[in-house]
């Protein structure tokens, strides 16, 4: 079977990310590439806008950008539900479930019955789109309620290569690898923490190799954990350490020590704690981040839930013919050594929209209106200088007046903000996301804004060439006014550009 022979399905109505036609959604599952498309499976309720009955959910995508629905992957029964999971290619039919010329996808996902959760395998011979639960799960049952989100990937430093699977056990904060030599059968290695940021559960944990700043011969292990609560906005947040990996322990390469066991009990990290930490994202609507498999190392690619627990099932617009919640922008991530050595993520759009006509603000005062009636989906560009003035701001302004957005960068903060404001917002939408510059007097913004329904937008801030990246749901819908506004003084070498993504 291939995607022509399916029943027709919609193309999905935010103009640039994914959301389902209808329902429920949150995490991204079983991200892979594979025979030229990008295939996309979620988290998903097939039968209403709660968080229940929860199955995967399927997508496809040649470009990252147009997404193309089909029927469920993989459906919950009376004795578990689907939770998270991955999927991967069997090349070398380790398995068994394909052939040398034909492997199979293998998913493995969380079996989630009341007080169990044990990992379980499906496979699929056509491609991705139907799949068969296996007659021998669970394949890894450690017997306890909170074991969950098995990430999968080969393992291969040039010997004989083996599966590495990333799972947590969600309440103790800690990361479990286990191998397999068939994707059945699966050997305890070693464990990661607790360490660093744990004012919630760890969920949806990813590992993958990055090359620091392109040299393939400085390779490092990136290590993704996602709690709830505790991220660093609030809520829901995506935390990464970079390390080594050996094939068998995960080492950080700053090691945070261990939490005292009443914090793991009440979960309280101060801001300026959490801040010491790597963050995939400042804002509060990025989580359960994770990565494709079957893409070269250069092309690693995240796509998240652009959401929070805090108010993912409130957020306006879940009526019974609409859809629930929609994805981030795919982000390739890439590995850079900072001038006092620390390695950090960047970030930047893996999907592509030409800026507009670039705007000379060079020594602009004041206030400048930069687009005026912007419908649907845009990318706003803008980079400065601050010569004497004390901050600038960008606002977003609903025509409809019913919210709007402020976007400040500070020069004696050397903090970004993000204030959000409207009538109709849900509680939580209320606080204001931030996060510290290195370079405070340098504006480098990169900020992509979708409609994801008729009330609630997204906006995602790439600034400071992707190192820190601002994700936030706002109640500003089309049509926006788009204004600069400098405050105490001028800037200098001010540009601006505005483009357009329509229907």
């Amino acid at each position: 079977m291939t995607p022509t022979d399916l029943p027709p399905v919609r193309t999905t109505s935010p103009r640039m990310h994914f959301a389902p036609r209808n329902n429920w959604m949150n995490d991204p599952n079983g991200l892979v590439f594979h025979d030229g498309l990008y295939h996309l499976y979620f988290q998903y309720n097939p039968q209403g806008v709660e968080h229940a009955n929860l199955s995967w959910g399927h997508a496809t995508s040649a470009d990252l950008l147009r997404w193309t629905e089909h029927d469920p992957a993989i459906l919950w029964d009376d004795t578990a539900q689907i939770y998270s999971g991955s999927v991967v290619v069997d090349h070398g039919n380790t398995s068994g479930f394909g052939t040398d010329q034909d492997p199979a996808l293998v998913a493995l996902y969380t079996a989630a019955a009341p007080g169990r959760q044990a990992q379980a395998l499906a496979y699929s011979t056509d491609g991705g789109y139907v799949w068969t639960k296996y007659d021998g799960n669970p394949v890894l049952d450690r017997g306890t309620s909170d074991f969950r989100d098995p990430k999968v990937f080969r393992y291969d430093d040039g010997g004989d290569g083996y599966w590495v699977m990333v799972a947590v056990e969600a309440e103790d904060r800690q990361v479990l690898f286990h191998r397999s030599d068939d994707l059945t059968t699966w050997t305890f290695l070693s464990s990661y923490g607790p360490a660093g940021p744990v004012g919630g559960v760890w969920e949806c944990p990813d590992m993958f190799p990055l090359a620091v700043d392109g040299d393939d011969d400085d390779v490092r292990w990136v290590l993704l954990i996602s709690l709830n609560p505790g991220g660093i906005a609030g809520g829901s947040g995506t935390h990464y350490v970079v390390g080594d990996f050996d094939g068998t322990t995960f080492r950080a390469s700053v090691p945070h020590p261990a939490p005292p066991r009443e914090l793991l009990r009440d979960g309280g990290q101060s801001r300026d704690e959490l801040e010491r930490y790597g963050w995939i994202d400042f804002g509060p609507d990025c989580y359960a981040g994770v990565t494709f498999d079957g893409l070269a190392r250069d092309e690693r690619t995240l796509i998240a839930w652009m959401d929070n627990w805090e108010y993912a099932g409130r957020i306006p617009g879940g009526d019974s013919n609409e859809h629930r919640s929609a994805m981030t922008l795919p982000r390739r991530l890439s590995l850079t050594r900072d001038e006092v050595g620390a390695e950090r993520l960047r970030q930047r759009p893996a999907v592509d929209l030409d800026p507009g006509e670039s705007i000379d603000l060079a020594g602009v005062a004041g206030s400048v209106v930069l687009a005026e009636g912007v419908a649907g989906a845009a990318r706003v560009g803008f980079t400065a200088t601050f010569g004497d003035a004390q901050s600038v701001e960008l606002h977003i302004e609903s025509a409809s007046d019913d919210g709007r957005v402020v976007i400040r960068q500070d020069r004696t903060s050397g903090r970004i903000e993000l204030v959000r404001s409207g009538e109709k917002m849900p509680l939580g939408f209320h606080r204001s996301p931030s996060m510290r510059l290195d370079r405070p007097r340098e504006v480098g913004w990169d900020l992509w804004i979708d409609d994801l329904n008729e009330r609630v937008s997204s906006i995602e801030l790439f600034a400071q060439n992707g190192e820190r990246v601002l994700t936030a749901l706002v109640p500003v819908t089309s049509p926006r006014t788009y204004t600069v506004v400098v405050i105490g003084g001028t800037l200098h070498g001010a540009r601006a550009d505005v483009a357009e993504r329509g229907c």
